[in-house]
Formats: C-alpha cells, sequence, structure tokens
C-alpha cells in the first residue's frame, strides 16, 4: 500500500513537471526582474467604478451591492463605515482618465467584489481580475489586496494571469483620483509585474 501511495505522488509529480514545461511551449521565456526598479512590465489604467444607487442610473451602473452592511457598520459606529457589505462590479477601466464614448472600447474590464471590512474607518478588500480583449493585450491579470482608504496609495498583489500575462507576478499601486458623492469613484492603477512570459 505505501509503494503505491508513493507511485503516486511521483506521477504526480512528474505530471507537474510537465505542465509547468508544455504552459511555455508557445516559445515565451519567464523574465523575472533582477530589481524592483526595473519590472518586465509596467502600465498605468484608470478604474471607474459606478455604484448602482437604487434609483435612476441603472443604465450606467458598473457595481452593486450584493449585501448589506451590518448593524456593527450602521448603528453602533456613528460614521456609517458599511462594515460588512460586499459589492460586486464589472468596471471600465481605462488608459486615460475619462469613462469611454461612444463606440470607444474600454483598455479591460475589472470584473470582481470588494467588501468593507473595518468598524471603524473606511476600508476594503478587493479581489478581481482585469479581463484584456483588445488589439493591445489579450488575457487576464487577477488582483487581490487590502485597501485602507485613508493611505494615499495602497498595494494590492498580481497572483497571476492568463493569456499575454500568463502566470504574472507584482504590484498594483492604486491612489484614489477622484471621488464624486457615494456612487462614482476612479482609481488610478500603476501596475508594474515582476514575473512575466515574453
Amino acid at each position: 500500500m505505501q509503494g503505491l501511495a508513493a507511485s503516486s505522488r511521483i506521477v504526480l509529480v512528474v505530471f507537474l513537471f510537465s505542465m509547468a514545461g508544455a504552459a511555455a511551449a508557445d516559445g515565451r521565456k519567464r523574465v523575472v526582474s533582477s530589481s524592483s526598479d526595473e519590472p518586465c512590465t509596467k502600465m498605468t489604467l484608470y478604474l471607474h467604478d459606478i455604484l448602482y444607487n437604487g434609483v435612476n442610473n441603472s443604465q450606467n451602473a458598473t457595481a452593486a451591492p450584493a449585501t448589506r452592511p451590518t448593524a456593527l457598520g450602521t448603528t453602533y459606529f456613528s460614521n456609517n463605515t458599511f462594515f460588512g457589505m460586499m459589492v460586486v462590479f464589472n468596471d471600465l477601466v481605462t488608459e486615460g482618465k475619462e469613462l469611454p464614448v461612444g463606440n470607444e472600447k474600454p483598455a479591460a474590464l475589472a470584473q470582481g467584489f470588494y467588501f468593507y471590512d473595518k468598524k471603524e474607518t473606511y476600508a476594503a478588500w478587493f479581489s478581481f481580475s482585469l479581463v484584456f480583449n483588445s488589439a493591445a493585450h489579450k488575457g487576464t491579470l487577477n488582483v487581490m489586496g487590502a485597501d485602507p482608504m485613508d493611505e494615499d496609495t495602497r498595494d494590492f498583489t498580481v497572483v497571476g494571469g492568463t493569456g499575454d500575462f500568463f502566470m504574472a507576478r507584482g504590484i498594483v499601486t492604486i491612489r484614489t483620483d477622484l471621488v464624486q458623492g457615494s456612487f462614482y469613484f476612479r482609481l488610478q492603477m500603476d501596475i508594474k509585474l515582476y514575473e512575466c512570459y515574453v
């Protein structure tokens, strides 16, 4: 029985190594940056979150609460931090600060969720994929991290990707670029990838 378990482990290891080799079979080479000052890929994009207001913006809304804030976030603390509320989004991502107009296409879509996770002040935790489908890029970047909103800049982690961003690793530094009321915000995302396949 132990011999069978050991041979199963060997088969699994061989399978995993064969999958790793097959993944780069398209000729791309793995590049790992040797310095935090020299990422293998960098870009700046803007995420536009238009929260559904429950009344008259359903045509333009790209995000909606999936849960209500808990009583801890709305009654115990007078600052109304939305503690426990989860928001699901399919936000437009652009290269410039303006939203696309007419037939103009966004650079990507940000698809995922965030939830408010602090009782005393505004803070959230994000998990999303940047979905690229343009002439410039195809594929996804998978991003997650804490967003202490009182900070000027916050870092999210790039935990993987597909297509042009196959197995990417890096950092997304975000800055709140604009807030309009309770239903629109724009984040500047400075993306630096330190592990790329090129």
